[in-house]
């Protein structure tokens, strides 16, 4: 194409602008292929076994089945049906066994014995039917006093497992600056020379609890600096609702993933790693189903729809309970969401205009939307087949990468 620039003038932008493109291919290359599970359900070291998700998805079904008229007031989409297969079949997507704040400090060989029994049981887990997708450990802190304890127990419950199994990713709690991930990558390499890992075996996350890794000392917002430091090892960021908003000042009465302290936090997390391929995990509520069980529900059911709408796909779950209601809140939104985008997105592949003129960037949301939808089972393939035919997978992530397949393939 002819341009009057001189030839030098336009080879220096194009040596410019060529380096920019690179790298910002680099940093931000998408939200890749991998598949986010809904939540992330934490269970104590001292409790958890091989058998925990079945023992969880009994529990959340006898609550289903005792509380049924209720959660039919919430269910706007006719999901429970759905909801409950989900809770017999797999209800845990994600575990973590904790050997931070829901397990505390143990002697030594407490937790060195632990550390090595969760290894075996995550093994285990693996090979059982309808195990979750994805697994591992929230290890104590990188802090002087913890850091020992840390590293040794990660590197017990590695030999537990004898083999880095796919889906194995542990989380580093109490990030507070950015040299820290320089750490955490570190480790993770001298683990893999020592345990005679393949490079980059090792994933984390970073638990996003501190005010410090919001604004840094300096001003700056250090958690995009965290995630260029983190060698793409970096899967999420978790939020911890209750050491962040206590760190920030908010009494214990109002402390709750919908102040808007915690808002602000997740706010800057979201926009940290759009685009980067990191999720973004919610936190958690400490209400559970207890004395009064259909508040807890209500009040979960509430909080994940909240953050579902405002793009978080992910939250932590710490009760048996909590899963009636994140799956059913899930399926209800998402099967809400299908209705909307699916007439959106064949108007936009047929060119027609029905009220809405969609520019691609919608349509990649929207074709994200219904992905995300058939993944987590609210919309079955077959029923997505006979809405609209022309939405096949292969169409739907063309349209989220904004490549349309060519006509025929």
């Amino acid at each position: 194409m002819n341009t009057r620039l001189p030839e030098h003038i336009r080879a220096r932008v194009d040596a410019v602008l060529d380096s920019v493109d690179a790298e910002l291919r680099l940093r931000y290359p998408g939200q890749g292929a991998r598949i986010q599970p809904v939540h992330t359900v934490y269970v104590p070291a001292d409790r958890a076994t091989a058998d925990t998700p079945a023992e969880w998805g009994a529990v959340a079904l006898e609550l289903l089945d005792r509380h049924a008229e209720f959660l039919a007031e919430l269910d706007t989409t006719a999901a429970l049906p759905t909801v409950r297969t989900v809770l017999a079949e797999q209800p845990v997507q994600d575990l973590r066994i904790d050997f931070e704040d829901g397990y505390g400090f143990r002697a030594d060989d407490v937790e060195d014995a632990a550390a090595t029994a969760a290894g075996k049981s995550l093994a285990l887990m693996a090979e059982k039917p309808h195990a979750p997708r994805s697994f591992g450990v929230r290890i104590k802190g990188l802090a002087k006093e913890e850091r020992r304890r840390a590293l040794r127990t990660l590197e017990l419950v590695l030999d537990g497992v004898a083999d880095v199994l796919p889906g194995f990713v542990f989380t580093v709690p109490k990030i507070r600056a950015a040299e820290q991930v320089s750490a955490v990558v570190d480790i993770c390499s001298g683990i893999e020379r020592a345990h005679g890992l393949p490079d980059h075996t090792l994933r984390f996350e970073l638990q996003i609890e501190s005010p410090q890794a919001i604004i840094a000392p300096d001003g700056t917002a250090p958690i995009a600096r965290m995630l260029a430091l983190a060698d793409n090892r970096c899967s999420a960021l978790h939020f911890g609702t209750y050491d962040y908003t206590a760190a920030c000042g908010i009494a214990a009465t109002d402390q709750a993933l919908d102040h808007p302290a915690a808002d602000h936090a997740k706010a800057v997390m979201q926009v940290a790693a759009a685009q980067t391929g990191v999720w973004i995990c919610d936190g958690s509520t400490q209400i559970v189903p207890g004395a009064d069980p259909e508040f807890a529900f209500a009040n979960h059911y509430r909080l994940v729809e909240r953050a579902l709408r405002r793009g978080y796909y992910q939250g932590w779950d710490m009760h048996p309970g909590h899963l009636v209601t994140r799956w059913l809140a899930t399926h209800n939104f998402f099967r809400t969401a299908t209705d909307v985008a699916v007439p959106r997105l064949r108007a936009y592949l047929g060119r027609r205009d029905e009220g809405v003129v969609d520019e691609p960037a919608t349509a990649e949301a929207l074709s994200t939307t219904v992905l995300r939808a058939l993944r987590c089972g609210a919309v079955r393939v077959d029923e997505l087949r006979t809405l609209a035919p022309e939405l096949t997978e292969q169409t739907l992530t063309g349209l989220m990468s904004r490549r349309l397949p060519t006509e025929g393939g």
